[in-house]
C-alpha cells in the first residue's frame, strides 16, 4: 500500500509516497512451472517478461551473452509496456515481493549482467540502478549491486 501525503512512507519505505506498481498475473508463469519449453511459451505469449527472463537466464548461464542480452532486452521492453498499462509513471517501486513483477525484474538483472560482459558499462550501470531503485530486494536476490555514484 502506498503512503499518502505529508511525507509518510509507503510499505516499501518510499519517502515520496509513489505507489508501488503491481503487474497482473502472467499465465505464462504457470506454463513454465508445468515444464513447458520457454521458447514455446515466449512464442505463444510474447508479452510475458517471465518467459523472456527464462530464456535470458538460460542463455547467460550457457555463455551465450549476446542471446541473453537480446532475450533480456525483449523482456525488459515488454515489461515496461506492462508496467505502463498497470499505471506506472516511469518511477517508483516495482516490488519483488509481488510475484508477477519478477519476470520484468529478472530481465532487468540479466540485461545489466550481459551488458557488463559485452563491455557496455553505461547500460550495465543504468540497469543496475534501475533495478535497485525499483526493488532493493530484487537487486539483492538477483546479485546486482547498485553502482557507485
Amino acid at each position: 500500500m502506498a503512503g499518502g501525503t505529508g511525507g509518510s512512507l509507503s510499505s516499501s519505505g518510499n519517502l515520496l509516497g509513489i505507489p508501488e506498481t503491481h503487474l497482473p498475473e502472467d499465465p505464462a508463469v504457470a506454463a513454465l512451472e508445468q515444464g513447458q519449453d520457454a521458447r514455446t511459451v515466449a512464442a505463444a505469449r510474447p508479452t510475458s517478461s517471465a518467459a523472456w527472463a527464462e530464456l535470458a537466464e538460460a542463455a547467460l548461464e550457457d555463455g551465450l551473452t549476446v542471446e541473453a542480452y537480446a532475450f533480456a532486452r525483449t523482456g525488459y521492453h515488454r515489461g515496461l509496456d506492462s508496467l505502463r498499462r498497470a499505471g506506472w509513471k516511469g518511477q517508483g517501486p516495482v516490488p519483488w515481493e509481488h510475484a508477477p513483477n519478477r519476470g520484468f525484474l529478472r530481465c532487468l538483472a540479466v540485461l545489466s549482467k550481459a551488458a557488463g560482459v559485452i563491455g557496455e558499462t553505461d547500460e550495465e550501470q543504468r540497469c543496475a540502478s534501475f533495478l535497485a531503485d525499483s526493488s532493493a530486494t530484487a537487486a539483492a536476490e538477483l546479485g546486482i549491486e547498485r553502482p557507485a555514484v
